[in-house]
Order: C-alpha cells, then structure tokens, then sequence
C-alpha cells in the first residue's frame, strides 16, 4: 500500500466536510481532491513537478492548508514565514534552491522582492472568501520550463523545513511522502481521531506542528479542520463558539493566554465540546496542564514532537488511561529510547541521557550537512537512531519526562540545572502566570541561572519573594540570581521560548 500525502485524502466520503474556516462555509473531501488535480494539472503547465521545490508565503489560514495539502502531491513544499524581512527571505530562498515562490494574488511584499531579485519565479495563488474555504486557482503565467509530470514516490521529499537554529546556521531538514503519512496517522492513531472530530487550528502553518498534527491528521482521519487565521487570544473563545470543536492544538504559551481569558468566557467553555487539548513543541509545566484540566473539564494531552520526526515522536494517552503533569507521554510512532550522551550506545530506559528515535516519520538525514548528520545520527542492532537533543528518562510506567534540551542545561560551577524543574517551581507561585529560566554568563561559576516572569493580573509580587519561593523549595544552586518581571516573555515566530539568546535580549549579557 502506498504512503503518500495523496492517500491521506483519498478514501473518504466526498460529501463529508474536510477544511473550513471561521466565518467561512466548508470545503467537502470531494473538493478538495478536486482542487489537488486542478493545481497538479496549473503546476506542470507552468513547468513545476517532481523533485522542483516550490516556497510557499500565505497567511495562515484554510488557503494554506490546501496550498500545502496540494502542492505537496507535485512538487516539494517549503512553507515560509509571512513575517520574515527581505535579508531572511534572500537567504532562504537561495537556501531552498526554490524554484518557485507561491503567494497571494496582490501580495508585493518583501518575499516577493526576495523572489524576484534571486531570478525564482513568482506564482499568484487567486481566492474568493465567498467561495468554500480552501479553494484557490493558480493564475496562469509565463512558463518556467519543464517538469517531471511523474507522480511523487515515498522516497521523495514533500517537505522542507528549517530548524530554528540559535546560535548557528538553520539546518535543512528535508522530509518525504512516507514520513508525512507515518507521522499523521501516528497523530490521528495517538487522540483516536474520527469523521465525528473537528480540530480548531490556531497554530501557524509554516511551522511543522500546525502541519502534521492539526492540518494532515485531521485529513488524515477523514475528520474535520477550520483554519483560524492565526492565533488571538481575544478571538480564540469567539472561534470556540462558532467553530464547536472536538479538540485543539497549541504551544504552552497559548494555552496561558487562553487561561487567562477563561474566567469572563465560562458560557462558552460550559456549552464546548472538547473532548481533550493538546500541547506539543515545547514542555508544558505540570500547573499549566493542572489548571487546564479544572478549566475545561477535560484531558490534555501533552505530546512531544521536533522537525526531524515529521512532529509526534511521544504522546500522554487519552482518558482513561493517565496523563501525567511534567511528562511528555509515552512512545507514539517511532520507537524512543535513551542513549548516551557522548558515545553511540543505547542505555537502560530508567537512566537519564540523550533521546534518541527511530522509524518511519523519521527525516532520512539533514540536506548538504555532513557534519550535522555525522553528530546526530548513529547506527545500532540495525537501526538508524536520530539524536534529538533532549535529556530525559523513562518512568517505570514508560512514561518520558524530559529534563531539558542538552544546550539549554545550565552549568552553574559544575552543577547541572535544568531549567525545566525551576520553571515548574515558578509557575506553582500563585501569582505566576508564565515563567521561563534561562542561563546568564557568570566570571567565576561560567554560567548562572535567571529567570523572567509575567505575573498574574492584579498581582504585585517582587522579584525577591518570587526567589525566596524558588528557595524554599529547591537547593541554594538552583535559585535563579535575579528574576526579571515583565509584561510580556519574548518568543519565536511559533510561539515558543527560546532559552537561547534569552539574556542578550533581555540585557543581562552582552549580545
């Protein structure tokens, strides 16, 4: 049987509703198949096929869904953020070697002008938001010379998506037909998706967590998705009611600001139903998932995901079996074990060291990046291993808690800190809405620890007692030196924090 993103789509029922969107009426499953073959058939006209990688600039939204669902049954789809500057688009453009660039009909903006100085051909994506959600015609244009009009095999990459890189150069990570389909069903398989499920999609879809898990698993399942145009923490309980979701996914910080606005949308939540959330690409802290559950008065699933899986490589199960607070769930797709952090050796699953995985929906290896492939991908009792970079262990219910990335473990003078454990501790203070540690240069120990803090509304907490908090309930080493108070933590594009780089931005070291 063959493992395409065309066979996500292809066995269900036509009639039944595949992608919305708030304020929009549904693109059914016949459709959207429909709308694949029209933008295969505009692609090889135009001189766009197999093995040609097409940048894809849309705002999030149901149009970028089916713009990725589609071209990815042509060619190699290499989503890009709408909010880069023209320097980051010049540099991943060239990077991509993309051949074309796809974006809205009237957009002239710095992707555009990247595009075009670089010589890539520019393809104008046309649609009606009177018009089913999803639907949109390639105009014609000159062509750009000849495609491969073969159909894309397993092998071939449907995907390409950078790491978000923080101190060195992105890698290109390059991801097939076979991964995306392992990694969807993994997905739908892991919250037992059905046609009678309906995700809100609020994550951005340049991003490979709004991807696989919201967007290709919910097709995947033969179930239904509407595609929010980004996230709003303002809409987000407007959409709830409108939309009538069985579930979401979104990043911790999200889920935060959702929690913060619950209170004054308690109608909404009590006439929802959600049958569980999810969070995934970046650790959510045992309080959050606590005060979710009160919230919601259902599960959250927490999942454990990266680029180079094609996301979900674990996943806390569904009710009634355990979610666990602070852990990432146990293994759902590849095979997940523990290795040595320094030597190319699997280790006993109960001891703390690197993550490594293995399987299907894994990425065959960086692109031109020897190195990088050399340090991160080894070879045992047969099987390729990836090494994700992660430090965790499993329990003896074979449950994963992560105790942090390897490069974000602080080194105070010797001691190991991990950041994760004090980022809990904080956000247990009642008057901590979102916490995060992070290391700042230190002459004598090398590195220490900090931490920032948004505080609850109304609270007026100082920095003092929120480090005596932290004292009287971790040892003196990890008690962060100063907590910075602030309105607002800086974040990544998607969402996340990066540890990384924190303190230059913050001023406390020098950039």
């Amino acid at each position: 049987m063959p493992h395409l993103v065309a066979d996500l789509i292809a066995p269900h029922s036509g009639t039944a509703n595949a992608i919305g969107a708030p304020g929009r009426s549904w693109l059914n499953y016949l459709g959207l198949r429909e709308l694949c073959v029209k933008v295969k058939k505009d692609l090889h006209q135009i001189g766009v096929g197999r093995g040609d990688r097409v940048a894809i600039v849309l705002p999030n939204g149901p149009e970028m869904a089916t713009a990725f669902i589609s071209v990815a049954q042509v060619a190699t789809t290499a989503p890009l953020n709408p909010a880069y500057t023209y320097e980051e688009y010049v540099f991943y453009l060239k990077d991509l070697k993309a051949k074309a660039l796809l974006v809205n009909e009237n957009d002239d903006g710095p992707a555009v002008k990247a595009a075009g100085d670089l010589g890539i051909a520019i393809l104008r994506a046309s649609h009606d938001s009177l018009h089913s959600a999803g639907q949109f015609s390639i105009l014609s244009c000159d062509p750009i010379g000849t495609a491969d009009t073969s159909a894309p095999g397993e092998d071939d990459v449907a995907l390409i998506l950078h790491t978000s890189g923080t101190t060195s150069r992105p890698k290109i990570v390059p991801l097939t037909q076979a991964n995306i389909y392992a990694s969807a069903r993994n997905v739908a398989s892991s919250l037992k998706l059905t046609i009678d499920d309906r995700c809100l999609s609020i994550m951005p879809l340049f991003h490979i967590h709004g991807l696989i898990a919201a967007v290709a698993a919910s097709l995947g399942a033969g179930s239904q998705i509407s595609c929010a145009p980004g996230f709003n923490a303002l809409s987000f309980f407007s959409q709830v009611a409108e939309v009538d979701p069985t579930w979401y996914t979104a990043v911790p910080t999200m889920h935060q600001a959702i929690l913060a606005r619950a209170a004054r949308n308690q109608s909404t939540i009590e006439q929802s139903r959600l049958r569980f959330l999810r969070s995934s690409s970046a650790s959510l802290p045992g309080p959050v998932m606590e005060e979710l559950v009160a919230t919601f008065n259902a599960p959250v699933i927490e999942a454990y995901g990266m680029t180079e899986a094609t996301h979900q490589m674990c996943c806390n199960p569904l009710t009634p079996q355990t979610q666990k607070p602070g852990s990432v769930g146990i293994a759902a797709g590849p095979e997940v074990r523990i290795a040595d952090e320094n030597e190319n050796v699997l280790i006993s699953s109960r001891d703390v060291g690197e993550i490594v995985i293995s399987g299907p929906n894994v990425t065959p290896g960086y692109e031109s990046n020897p190195q990088a492939n050399a340090d991160n991908f080894f070879e045992v009792d047969g099987k390729t291993w990836f090494r994700t970079g992660d430090q965790g262990s499993f329990d003896e219910e074979n449950y994963l808690r992560l105790t942090g990335r390897l490069k974000e473990l602080i080194n105070r003078g010797g001691e190991k800190i991990s950041p994760l454990e004090v980022d809990a501790v904080l956000l247990s203070h009642p008057e901590v809405a979102q916490a995060v540690c992070f290391a700042v240069p230190n002459e004598k120990l090398g590195e220490d620890i900090a931490a920032a803090v948004v505080l609850s509304e109304g609270a007026t907490i100082q920095g003092q007692e929120v480090r005596a908090f932290v004292g009287a309930r971790l040892a003196k080493f990890k008690v962060p030196t100063s907590v910075v108070v602030l309105e607002e933590i800086p974040k990544g594009a998607t969402g996340k924090i990066q540890r990384i780089g924190l303190a230059a931005k913050l001023g406390l070291a020098k950039a």
